[in-house]
């Protein structure tokens, strides 16, 4: 077992905020707009729904597998915890590009391909944003103990040491 010095010896440092989003950027944009492409492609063998449904199921294991590695810094692949939270959030995701596209085919009958993509594109970028906040918050949240590390129940705090910093109770 490791101890928690060791342990922190071993973890890479996590990017700040700013790298972590210019990488999810790269990476969840790039692939989102490989997957805007290949829904197109998809939707003209069967019905766009459910070449979204596809194209998102694999974007998001692909984008799941990338974050954890390289956007927020675990240096080790994605678990299956993270891949069903995170594939909890693509759902969330899922839904809102269906929302838009359902909407802009309310609003206009038969948009064109460019109008769709802007659309789509629309809608994943803000999805995404979503997404981002939430994996970086939550799934890959640094300085959260992990399921594998020994639970050590939290100290009391002494009447006679200060307050903690306020950007740790920030970054809480």
């Amino acid at each position: 077992m490791q101890t928690q010095q060791e342990h922190r010896a071993t973890t890479p440092a996590a990017p700040s905020p700013l790298a972590s989003f210019a990488r999810f950027v790269l990476f969840g944009g790039g692939v989102g707009v490989l997957s805007s492409g290949a829904v197109t492609l998809l939707a003209g063998a069967m019905p766009w729904t459910l070449a979204n449904a596809v194209i998102t199921v694999a974007s998001t294991v692909l984008c799941t597998e990338l974050h954890a590695r390289f956007t927020f810094g675990t240096g080790k692949r994605a678990g299956w915890h993270e891949h069903w939270q995170s594939a909890g959030s693509a759902a969330v995701a899922y839904a809102v590009t269906c929302a838009a596209m359902f909407l802009l085919h309310l609003v206009q009958a038969s948009p064109g391909t460019l109008t769709e993509q802007i659309v789509y594109l629309g809608a994943s970028a803000l999805a995404g944003l979503g997404r981002f906040l939430f994996l970086r918050l939550y799934i890959f949240a640094t300085g959260r103990r992990s399921r594998n590390q020994a639970t050590t129940p939290p100290s009391k705090p002494s009447l006679t040491s200060p307050p903690p910093p306020l950007a740790v109770l920030a970054a809480a």
